[in-house]
């Protein structure tokens, strides 16, 4: 018959796997290619990540002396006048004189209580932890690329739907029209099938637009990577066997925020031991060459030389002792052990959040599933009512209304199941991002 036929070959384009015509069909993994290379927060904190990178490369510098040089020259015109008991007075103008002088300075920090040492470690624990943070942005742009992308399949679904509606609706008006013609139907039967058949196109029509709104946000997550237009997939793949001891074990171990926490308790620690460091006495080695050179011309007094020059070097050792400083390294070391006692808090309160997300996320994809089983049995059900109900209304043994009913439970049946689908994936991701490797 007709009617099987369509209904057909509209159940069949439902579970094919294509592009529409003209577009490019843009896969899930090409558009995280897209967006872990070109997303923005991405970009300013691998910004971040490469100027810890930096700091790092150059921590070497700390253990290295402080060489500085500085040169002078300076030129001056002066009038002199000068009055003597035991000889003639001297006066003079334009006397001019020049001077010339240089100087290395070197001070090298020997000894600081080893807080060089904890400088250095430091700034690498700090270049970890960029690299944990850029991971952490990595994970959750991954995880809002993949809820974007299966919401825009999300809404292809239920486009076909819509247009699988449509088609049971222009079967409809076909049959009522034609048991009008005969005298076996009622206006009112045509004209609510007619009704029912815009809704349809309206509802298509829109769902069109929440369409092209959400390719829109999917590219701009891409750093606008994507093109202009664009199509996505039409399934959305599940894993339906996720294990929770699995997630547990190894989030606790990748888990970003989890990782993060650890290392600022590292850091913590080592910013203690600076702070300890500053009990004991600086020890540095210093040493400087100098130079200096005057020339005098026109000059009035027989006492003053014309020429001079003067160079050396020296070197030696300088010792700072604290003594007395306000307290400031006893408070620093105290805020110091705080900061390392709050720190070792945060690690476990992150831990016990972390779990408790795990267990919430895990009991939403538990509940997904059973209910997205459900919805798989339900929808072949609500389709084969559909079908007799349309072959009922064509042989006239029942009513529009009926059909009507038969319709809207299928359409809520389409609706439920492919939510149950997007909801199930939505709580897939999420376990994997708590586990720390979506971007695996």
């Amino acid at each position: 018959m007709e009617w099987k036929r369509i209904f057909g070959i509209i159940t069949i384009a439902g579970c094919l796997h294509g592009p529409a015509t003209g577009q490019q069909v843009i896969t899930l993994h090409e558009a995280i290619a897209a967006g872990l290379h070109n997303n923005y927060d991405i970009l300013l904190l691998s910004n971040d990540s490469v100027a810890a990178a930096t700091d790092q490369r150059f921590v070497y510098g700390a253990f290295l002396p402080n060489l500085n040089g500085t040169v002078g020259t300076l030129w001056s015109t002066s009038a002199q006048k000068q009055k003597y008991q035991t000889r003639d007075d001297a006066e003079g103008s334009g006397i001019k004189t020049d001077n010339i002088n240089a100087a290395l300075n070197l001070n090298w920090t020997l000894f600081d209580g080893l807080k060089m040492f904890a400088t250095k470690r430091k700034i690498e624990e700090l270049h970890g932890l960029a690299g944990i943070n850029l991971k952490n942005q990595v994970v959750n742009t991954t995880a809002e690329i993949v809820n974007n992308y299966y919401l825009i399949v999300r809404q292809k679904q239920l486009l076909k739907a819509i247009e699988e509606q449509m088609s049971i609706n222009e079967e409809r008006v076909k049959l009522a029209d034609r048991k009008l013609s005969v005298g076996l139907g009622s206006k009112p039967e045509l004209l609510q099938a007619k009704v029912d058949l815009n809704a349809q196109k309206a509802a298509h029509l829109q769902q069109q637009t929440a369409m092209l709104q959400l390719r829109d946000q999917l590219n701009q997550l891409t750093g606008m990577q994507l093109p202009a237009v664009y199509d996505v997939a039409d399934s959305i793949p599940l894993n339906l066997y996720l294990n929770i001891s699995d997630i547990q074990n190894q989030a606790v171990t990748s888990n970003p925020t989890i990782l993060q926490a650890l290392k600022n308790a590292d850091i913590a620690a080592i910013s203690l031991k600076e702070a300890k460091a500053s009990r004991w006495p600086l020890v540095s080695f210093v040493s400087a060459y100098s130079f200096t050179r005057n020339a005098n011309k026109n000059n009035i007094s027989p006492f003053a030389p014309y020429f001079s020059r003067n160079q050396g070097y020296n070197l030696g050792l300088t010792a700072s002792i604290p003594i007395l400083n306000n307290l400031s390294v006893k408070r620093n070391i105290e805020r110091a052990k705080l900061d390392v006692e709050y720190q070792h808090i945060a690690v476990s309160k992150q831990k016990s959040l972390v779990d408790v997300w795990v267990k919430v996320a895990f009991n939403s994809y538990q509940y997904q599933v059973s209910a997205l089983l459900l919805e798989e049995e339900n929808i072949e059900l609500a389709k084969e009512n559909v079908m007799i109900a349309l072959e009922r209304f064509r042989q006239g043994v029942s009513t529009y209304l009926e059909l009507r009913e038969a319709q809207k439970s299928l359409e809520d049946a389409y609706d439920r199941l492919i939510a149950a689908r997007y909801n199930t994936k939505v709580s897939e991701t999420e376990l994997l991002r708590l586990k720390g490797d979506i971007i695996h």
